[in-house]
């Protein structure tokens, strides 16, 4: 399918199809990337903060890091509730945060423009949906690559109007995606790097932007360029899934089991 600049999100906005991601950067590294990022065309930066359910100062403190007088989305990390120190909160309804996340984006639309969520499968998605005059989520953030195609969650938020964004496009950081026969193929095929073959297949999905991450400058600026596949490609990198099943970000860290998702 031909390659679009930006998808459109349910409050009327654009999105861009590639961002930065910035998950598990050292901090210098992070900033300096970010510099790269913006230099050379990027406007979509992610980033995330850990906020113990402070969902209006851990906004304030994010706006102080960034510079900036508002944010264009802002996110629920995980439904999970947790401590500051990263226990689990069996006490607290990660459902409570997200009506803590619609309150503050009513009440202060000048600092941020758009809320969604992260890491919520199809059946927890579900049940956010079902909320008394619930605000749609703008996008939900999952892991995706051909070796975790979250299928579910790609199919339960197009059809609320929410749209994906995939991270860990590459399977993370020494990802044996980097090394597979049919990415390789098809890197040789368009003559592109394997990284480029697994963004491409993020950008070709409808309904789909993404956030590789790179510290690497020569990278970053790789990282835009993306082919259009062809339904044979896309199928053959689905079919990875099949053989090679993994997480680079399994659920079970927060305590909250699966969370929902199908192994």
């Amino acid at each position: 399918m031909p390659i679009q600049k930006v998808t459109k999100l349910n409050t009327g906005t654009v999105m861009p199809l590639i961002g930065l991601g910035t998950w598990k950067s050292p901090a210098g590294d992070a900033r300096s990337a970010v510099e790269v990022a913006l230099r050379n065309g990027y406007r979509h930066i992610d980033t995330a903060s850990a906020y113990g359910q402070d969902v209006l100062g851990a906004l304030n403190r994010s706006l102080d890091l960034l510079g900036t007088d508002y944010v264009d989305l802002y996110l629920l990390h995980w439904p999970a509730p947790m401590t500051k120190d990263w226990k689990a909160d069996k006490s607290l309804n990660w459902l409570d945060t997200w009506r803590d996340m619609e309150k503050v984006y009513r009440e202060h639309p000048d600092k941020i423009k758009a809320i969604g969520v992260s890491n919520v499968s199809a059946a927890y998605l579900e049940e956010l949906l079902e909320l008394p005059d619930v605000i749609v989520p703008a996008v939900n953030q999952v892991e995706r690559h051909p070796s975790c195609l979250a299928e579910d969650e790609l199919a339960a938020s197009e059809k609320a109007g929410i749209v994906v964004t995939a991270y860990s496009p590459l399977g993370s950081d020494k990802s044996p995606l980097l090394e597979n026969d049919t990415v390789l193929r098809l890197a040789e095929k368009y003559k592109i790097t394997p990284a480029n073959v697994l963004i491409s297949f993020q950008v070709n999905t409808p309904n789909v932007n993404v956030v590789p991450k790179s510290v690497t400058p020569e990278r970053i600026i790789s990282n835009l360029k993306v082919v259009d596949l062809t339904e044979e490609d896309i199928a053959e990198l689905k079919d990875i899934d099949k053989k090679h099943h993994f997480r680079a970000c399994h659920p079970s860290w927060t305590g909250w089991g699966n969370l929902g998702f199908k192994n």
